[in-house]
């Protein structure tokens, strides 16, 4: 008999956690072939409880965790240590953003056996099936492991048609944890799935941690696949809005279309990922059907309101500051709400540089909000992450920035809040610039309160508004410990960049 596979998604919400995609791929391309278990670190009190209620069992021989930057670290490496300390025979096998940047690391902890760094629809059941008959991991794509002291990286594989990959078990998960419980109410919704479309993205923007993975490739479901299977979670489980958290949803035109023509008569409230210079292009009579098929919010990378900074970024060579205000002002039109990230704290030649960047993308939010005062805005400090050959990261190195050499130094707080893009612990960034850009967001959110959180009443939208107009108006960014007082007490004022769609 085969052993079976526990599959762990660590804590990743603090509430309204969304459908565990990642080990949901990972389920569906063993079901079947292997028994396996799901635990949900985000649905248990004790969730190492009842990973070890598993394993004294006896018939678990796999532990495999998708692992992304930031909260679910916290779970994934103490777990991990735990369990093969405990059962050394375990295999471990970890996946992920996380995985795939910091494999080295990871291997070196002595405690993760093997990584898959990109999709593992195919590698993951290979993986087993030559850890069952002790075979050479050498000819299995997208796998990272260790032997002796080398680091062995597999070939890339190319992306799979994912009209022909098994389908999400989502009843299966119901077994271990009610669907019900995934699908929350959102702005969108009463009860929101999350959902996968595609995978990859075909852009490889200097700062963004899917190009390494995925190398500007982008492969999608047919809008016919999407629609089968909202409507399975609608009908089924009553589901009623969707977060496409694909990378880049909207990358076709044709695709979008046809899907919003399908979904149209749903009533389901939807939103996803794209790019403004992609968008742009669409025909107004897109933007209009996409709307009346229940699109409420489209986030995008803005970035910086820069030209030059743009280029560095690599925003495809098509984006500029003039098309992000013209195009916020377009959707305003057709009433779908523009989400514009901006990333600030870059690397510059001197500080007074690196301000004046800082300095010059503020006031382009100000010309933003006046373009159209419904764009919601959401803003990062820029964190740095592996994309190797860019001139962006580059000058990274170049400062002497290096990641943790130790796999348990990412549990300090100050490199989990670095993955929320909320501590940079980067030497071109001063307390003063990062005061500014954190000072500044607190009093736009207070001047423009989020129209995703729906726990705030009219009445504290209006107050807030009211204690940050001044400020807002002149500029005038120091110590908002009323409005931060605000933000905290008032139903955990909810910080779109941390815990958005």
């Amino acid at each position: 008999m085969k052993p079976k596979v526990l599959l762990f998604n660590p804590r990743s919400a603090r509430y309204n956690p969304r459908i565990p995609n990642s080990i949901m791929n990972i389920a569906a391309s063993i079901d079947g072939k292997y028994e396996y278990v799901i635990v949900d670190g985000n649905l248990e009190s004790d969730p190492l409880s009842k990973i070890n209620s598993y394993l004294l069992k006896g018939d678990i021989g796999y532990f495999a965790s998708t692992v992304m930057p930031g909260p679910q670290t916290k779970q994934a490496i103490p777990f991990t240590k735990e369990i093969k300390k405990t059962y050394p025979d375990i295999k471990v096998i970890w996946g992920g953003y996380f995985a795939s940047h910091q494999a080295t690391t990871i291997l070196n902890s002595g405690y993760v056996d093997v990584v898959v760094y990109g999709p593992g629809d195919k590698a993951f059941p290979a993986l087993l099936e030559a850890f069952e008959n002790n075979t050479s991991l050498h000819s299995i794509n997208n796998l990272i492991f260790k032997e002796g002291e080398q680091i062995i990286k597999t070939r890339k594989d190319e992306l799979y048609d994912q009209n022909i990959l098994p389908p999400l078990p989502y009843d299966k998960l119901n077994l271990f944890y009610p669907l019900n419980k995934y699908l929350g109410k959102t702005y969108l919704g009463t009860k929101t799935i999350a959902y996968h479309s595609s995978v990859g993205c075909p852009f490889s923007c200097s700062f963004c941690a899917v190009v390494p993975i995925y190398n500007a490739r982008w492969k999608a479901k047919s809008a016919e696949n999407i629609y089968k299977d909202i409507k399975y979670l609608k009908d089924n489980y009553g589901g009623t809005a969707i977060e496409f958290h694909d990378n880049n949803f909207f990358v076709s035109e044709k695709r979008t279309i046809k899907f919003a023509k399908l979904i149209k008569d749903e009533n389901i409230g939807w939103w996803g990922f794209s790019r403004i210079d992609t968008m742009d292009r669409y025909k107004d009579s897109t933007l209009q059907l996409m709307r009346e098929s229940g699109c409420k919010m489209v986030f995008f990378g803005a970035e910086s309101g820069n030209d030059e900074q743009l280029k560095i970024m690599n925003k495809g060579g098509t984006q500029t500051g003039e098309q992000i205000l013209r195009f916020a002002k377009r959707l305003r039109e057709f009433d779908i709400v523009p989400e514009y990230s901006f990333v600030m704290g870059t690397p510059g030649e001197t500080p007074e540089k690196v301000m004046k960047q800082i300095d010059e993308d503020i006031d382009f939010i100000y010309k933003v909000k006046e373009a159209n005062p419904n764009t919601e805005i959401i803003i990062y400090i820029y964190s740095p992450v592996p994309t190797e050959g860019s001139e962006l990261f580059n000058d990274v190195l170049d400062t002497g920035f290096r990641f943790p050499e130790k796999l348990e130094d990412w549990l300090n707080p100050e490199w989990e809040k670095f993955d929320l893009h909320k501590n940079p612990l980067t030497p071109w960034l001063t307390a003063e610039m990062v005061n500014k850009i954190r000072n500044f967001e607190t009093i736009l959110n207070g001047y423009y309160p989020t129209v995703s959180d729906i726990k705030l009443t009219s009445f504290q939208r209006k107050f807030m508004h009211l204690i940050s107009s001044w400020r807002y108006r002149t500029g005038f960014y120091h110590y908002p410990y009323t409005i931060k007082a605000l933000q905290k007490f008032w139903l955990h004022y909810r910080q779109p960049e941390i815990e958005g769609f």
